[in-house]
Formats: structure tokens, sequence, C-alpha cells
């Protein structure tokens, strides 16, 4: 694995950190108190304009298709300036990689273009259901063929980006006879299809700017052509595209990691108490220490899991522990950061508990610590059974 960063790769880093500067960094505070629709929507255009929605996505349809080993070093950019933006990119990523793998020429085509050019701002991936979260396999959803349509009824929870979705990837059961993972397909909803139902935006703990939504299927009607992949195939594509997604997430948890460290030291090296900077005290050396210690091992983690998927290697574990390491990681950074600046660190006057309120749910979506946990350990083990 190399460790020096492409041509490409340089080029795309220094341009997530201007725009990470220079629009990300500036609307966060906005976003995070749930007043800054249209920042969101000026951030996402930015994205899109360089390229950013495309990271991973064929050239054919507009993408740079620069692997995930740049998408990571992207996401740990723009996360470490405003992670509600990031993983609204990351959903879009996710969604777009579930119709290039299955889609037909003509969705290719349609969607793709739309996403990558930012003709539409977002797509949302509707899995998640009230009783199938940790276990998909268990979703309820229901699509069956009327004639030439298919009628989706059901709902899902916490789906992101649901309210600006152009389209959305949508999983449900379309044969109730078949075993759990099997006969469920994929399709494609487009925003505004009638008997499609968007809940309010939830009240969540962090990444605010980043909304969660309720979505309900009412006798929804879809052209046949709305089936994504093949017949009663759809969880295949949807577990394969987590898997790729928790590169993501763990590069969203470092980022919020190394801004949260980055206050802290410099604040250190400010701060005076009992006449000398508290960054000579070597307590505060220690946290330091360790922290950056676990942010390099997040970041070789998430490099090899990136490295294997780019190279076509089997990475299902690699990226369960780059999710489980850098996002716990994330959890003890964001603490250390805001305890080195004590009382100062509970207040909004600094971001340190915007950063430790954005990191906690990084330990939960794309597949709970506890997850990542199953799906190593059963990996590992495969060799000995």
């Amino acid at each position: 694995m190399e460790f020096k960063l492409t041509e490409e790769q340089t080029l795309i880093k220094d341009t997530a950190e201007r725009i990470a500067r220079d629009h990300l960094a500036v609307n966060a505070k906005i976003l995070d108190e749930g007043q800054g629709h249209e920042a969101l929507l000026s951030n996402l255009e930015q994205l899109a304009n360089a390229g950013f929605m495309g990271l991973t996505t064929d050239e054919d349809y507009g993408g740079v298709n620069s692997g995930f080993m740049t998408f990571a070093i992207a996401q740990e950019a723009l996360s470490a300036a405003c992670a509600s933006t990031a993983v609204t990119l990351g959903v879009n990523n996710l969604t777009a990689g579930v119709i290039q793998a299955g889609g037909t020429q003509e969705q290719k085509k349609k969607y793709l273009t739309q996403l990558i050019s930012g003709e539409v701002p977002a797509a949302s991936f509707c899995l998640t259901e009230p009783a199938a979260g940790s276990d998909p396999s268990g979703l309820t959803t229901r699509a069956q063929m009327d004639g030439n349509e298919w009628v989706l009824n059901g709902s899902k929870i916490y789906i992101s980006s649901a309210g600006i979705a152009g389209f959305m990837v949508v999983f449900a059961r379309t044969d109730p006879d078949a075993q759990k993972t099997k006969g469920i397909s994929c399709f494609i909803v487009e925003a505004g299809t009638p008997g499609l139902n968007i809940g309010k935006a939830e009240s969540k703990m962090g990444q605010t700017g980043s909304t969660a939504h309720a979505v309900t299927f009412d006798n929804c009607r879809l052209p046949a052509n709305a089936l994504l992949g093949e017949l009663d195939q759809g969880f295949k594509f949807a577990i394969g595209e987590l898997h790729a997604a928790r590169i993501g997430i763990a590069a969203v948890g470092l980022g919020i990691a190394c801004a949260a460290m980055d206050a802290a030291k410099a604040y250190a090296v400010e701060r005076e108490q009992s006449g000398q900077k508290i960054a000579e005290f070597q307590g505060i050396q220690w946290m330091i220490a360790d922290r950056e210690t676990e942010i390099d091992a997040a970041r070789l983690l998430i490099q090899r899991a990136a490295y294997h998927k780019d190279h076509g290697l089997p990475f299902n574990k690699e990226a369960a522990m780059a999710k489980l390491y850098a996002t716990e990681m994330a959890q003890r950074a964001t603490y250390t950061a805001l305890q080195i600046h004590g009382g100062a660190g509970y207040l909004k006057d600094f971001p340190l508990e915007r950063y430790a309120r954005d990191a906690r749910v990084t330990t939960i979506y794309e597949g709970t610590s506890e997850i990542q946990r199953l799906i190593i350990a059963r990996e590992v083990l495969k060799q000995f059974q």
C-alpha cells in the first residue's frame, strides 16, 4: 500500500480543504442551529461543482471514479468543517453506488447524471424500518405488481436527506414467502411521486444540518422500469454498498476527531494556568499523545480498507474494523478535547460541544459498533471453522 498521495489525490484533498474552509466551516454553526437549509444547499452545490458527488462513480456519467481512498481523504477534510454536509455527501455516494452496481444504462444515465451534476442536490437510501434496523433483512415494506406498475406500501425511518432528495433508492419485499435475505428488491422512487409521503425532520442530538425523516409509501405506484437490478436480489446491493459506505463513515469520525484535537492543541498552547501554558502540563501532553496516536491508527485502518476496496480485494472485515475503531475513537477524541478546554468546552461559544454531538451518531448509523464487532468476529473465525 502506497502512503504517498497521488497527484490526483493531492488535488482533491486540497480542493476539499479549500471548500471546507471557505464554505462549510462558515455555514457549520448555522446548520447546527437548524437555520441553514439554504446554507446546506449552497454547500452541496459547491461540492457538486467540484466533482465530489461522483468521486466513486464512472466517468461515463460525469463521475471522477477516483476510488474509495480518495473519497475517504475528501470526507476527512470535509467532516472536520461540517459533518452534516459530509454525511449528506456520503449518502449521495452510497445511493449512486447502488445505482451504478445494479442499474440499467438508462437508469444510470438519468439518475447518476442528475446527482453528480447537482441537478438534484441529494438522494436518499431507504432501508431502515421501525422493526428492521441492525437486521435490515426483516424489512416489511411491500412491493406488488399490478398490471404494468409496482405498488409500494410501507414505512421507513431515519432517512437522511429525504426532504431535499430528488429521488431515493427504496428496498421492499417482493416475495413474502422467501427467506429473510431473499425476496427483497430495490426501486428508484422520484420525489413527488403520488403516495410518497415525507414526514417532518426529526429533532436530533447532532449533525442537525443533515435532516432525517420518516418516509411512508401509501399505494405508491411506480412504473415497471423503476425496479433497480434483478427482481428479489436487492438485499445484496443493500449490504454490499453498506460495507463500502462504512469506509466513508469512518472518515467522518476521523475528520471530527481531527477538528476537535486541533482545537484542543491550539487552546492548550494559549491557555495559562498556575503561571504556565497548560500544554506544558504532563497530564495534558499525555492526553494529546494518546488521542493523536489513535487518530493515526484510525487513518491507517481506513486507508487499508479503502485500498482493499479499490483493488478488488475482500474488504468487509477491514471496513468494519475501520468504522468501529475510527468512530469509537472519535468519541474519545471529542471528549478529551472538551476536557482540555475545561468549562469553556461546555459553552456553545466554542465548537467542542458540537463536535461531541456530531461524533456520537457515527457509532450508530451504517451499522452500529456492535454490528461491526459481529462482522469482524465472524470473518476472523471463518478460517477456524
